[in-house]
């Protein structure tokens, strides 16, 4: 098939490069023209792990290209993916402009039925007022909008494409459910699942999924803080409760919380539509996710401080991640970041060392080179993100770096037995402290 992928940031630029690699033919559209003529080499502008690659082979075929011109896929395509980004508002609602822009762009543009499928992230009710604008723009074209969520995590993004969990179609018409199944055809044939909708369930599975892997975070988040009051250790509880099938392991890790660019504005979004339709009982539980969240990150910062002796003004502290989690370089809404600047805030020098991510625009924090580099003469030193870089350190040869040997482990991914060994003091959030 012939298939147009509009806006190629992470979520577009993985989906366009799976469609090719799912046999179909496909130009992806962006507005930046930096970023086309990076793609159009077969090199990526993110960190994604196997990205590059995928580009790179889909380039070469001429099966994949990138464009700015939408009068090249407008009548080319059998069906349009909608990819813009759809970011929090000052309101706390999704911000649309940019699937608007889209639809005011393409829909003059069109002549012959096409179908244009949403995979942006959007409230409940988006995909009906986009129906009402290409039928005003293109009347007569035969346009029908279906939605088709994406549930791509970054880090994976790459195989969550090429071997989705589910596939979710909401449509209105059997043809426009026909043509999205030859779009998938290949991960069907593999028996991958496929849930059939009305538009609505479809807009809103994704943000329902966000929710509640959000509001599993926020739960074992919330034990941890009663383990650390009553002497308990949150790992082993979540291990254990892990083992139920009704509640499971994943997303029961304590730390830091959920970041991002995509879970903290998809749940926010969704209290905020939430309270729109008034159904304040889902916008007030969520408001209470959301609550839990930011305090873990409050409360790292508390306990760096606390281990300075209550006063961070003029100590050195050193802060291994910035990225909101391994296996990427996105900083969007990073757990990490935002405990290196409250601490900033109250007098500290911090520096932070990332192997991806770039922090030369934070304010208040020195970018480090190197572990070394930012350990050095480090009064403490928090693990922010659980690269797998930092669960090989050996903690005997950092010891001599810092000026105080005291590490929180603010992932509870390290070794605190061997890290202890070594001379350290360590601290993890909801787990016996380990005194060096």
């Amino acid at each position: 098939m012939k298939v147009a992928v509009i806006g190629t940031n992470y979520l577009g630029a993985a989906h366009a490069a799976g469609m090719a690699e799912f046999g179909h033919d496909v130009i992806g559209v962006e507005i930046d023209p930096r970023r086309v003529e990076v793609l159009n080499t077969g090199r990526s502008t993110i960190f994604e792990e196997g990205l590059e690659p995928l580009l790179a082979k889909h380039t070469a075929s001429g099966r994949l290209r990138f464009t700015t011109d939408y009068a090249e896929i407008a009548d080319w395509a059998d069906v349009h993916f909608v990819c813009v980004g759809t970011p929090q508002s000052d309101s706390g609602a999704a911000d649309l402009s940019q699937v608007r822009a889209v639809v005011d762009t393409l829909g003059p543009l069109l002549t012959r039925p096409t179908v244009v499928a949403g995979k942006s992230t959007v409230p409940v009710g988006t995909a009906p007022a986009l129906q009402a604008r290409f039928d005003k723009l293109a009347p007569g074209a035969g346009v029908e909008v279906v939605w088709n969520p994406e549930f791509l995590r970054e880090a994976h993004a790459v195989t969550d494409t090429l071997r989705p969990d589910r596939i979710v179609l909401g449509a209105r018409t059997p043809a426009a459910l026909a043509t999205m199944r030859d779009v998938y055809a290949l991960p069907l044939s593999e028996g991958v699942p496929v849930v059939e909708c009305d538009i609505a369930t479809a807009e809103l599975i994704k943000v329902a999924a966000n929710a509640f892997l959000a509001t599993k975070i926020s739960f074992i988040n919330a034990m941890a803080q009663m383990c650390q009051a009553a002497g308990g250790d949150v790992t082993l509880l979540a291990d254990a409760i892990g083992y139920d099938r009704r509640i499971g392991r994943e997303f029961l890790n304590a730390g830091l919380g959920f970041g991002g660019g995509c879970l903290p504005k998809d749940i926010a979004a969704l209290s905020a539509r939430a309270s729109e339709l008034g159904v304040h009982v889902l916008a007030d539980f969520i408001g209470a996710v959301q609550s839990i969240n930011d305090d873990q990150r409050r409360e790292i910062a508390d306990l760096a401080e606390a281990s300075l002796g209550g006063d961070a003004r003029g100590q050195r502290v050193a802060v291994l991640g910035a990225a909101f989690k391994p296996g990427t370089d996105d900083t969007r809404n990073s757990p990490a970041l935002t405990v290196a600047e409250l601490l900033a805030a109250r007098g500290a020098h911090v520096t932070v060392f990332d192997p991806e991510a770039s922090v030369e625009s934070v304010p208040g924090v020195t970018a480090s080179a190197s572990v070394e580099e930012c350990l050095k003469d480090a009064d403490v030193v928090l693990h922010l993100t659980e690269w797998p870089l930092f669960r090989q350190l050996d903690p005997a040869a950092l010891i001599g770096l810092v000026r105080r040997p005291v590490l929180i482990d603010g992932r509870l991914k390290l070794d605190a037995a061997k890290w202890r060994s070594a001379g350290w003091s360590v601290i993890q959030p909801g787990r016996p402290a380990l005194e060096g």
